[in-house]
């Protein structure tokens, strides 16, 4: 049984930082590309980050470019999302996802697992 679980989620001031964590069992973690979504009250899920198998390739979206960056530990079966300088409108349900393959996507269809999420809160 495939399990992800998300943590580092918090309250934290504009300007601040967070590192989530998210821990995988069940798969073969080292082939699969790594994703993070976010998802606000009253909106849609919004790809986030994504990092493909051995780390070659990352991609963000255009908001959070030079602010959050995604690792992976293959050896420990973790991807990271390190966040700084935090905006209110960061503010989300964070969720990390897993892919069967090996490159990375930008869509939430192209991920086969999905974690129960960890909320992050910037207040202003």
């Amino acid at each position: 049984q495939v399990q992800l679980v998300e943590s580092g989620g918090g309250l934290v001031q504009a300007g601040g930082s967070l590192r989530l964590s998210c821990a995988a069992s069940g798969l073969t973690f080292s082939t699969c590309a790594m994703g993070w979504f976010r998802q606000a009250p009253g909106k849609e899920r919004e790809f986030v980050a994504a990092i493909n198998w051995n780390s070659a390739s990352t991609y963000y979206i255009d908001s959070v470019k030079g602010r959050f960056t995604i690792s992976r530990d293959n050896a420990e079966n973790t991807v990271f999302l390190q966040m700084n300088s935090l905006k209110p409108e960061d503010t989300a349900v964070y969720l990390c996802a897993a892919s069967r393959s090996r490159d990375l996507g930008y869509s939430a269809r192209q991920y086969d697992f999905w974690g129960q999420g960890t909320q992050v809160t910037v207040s202003s």
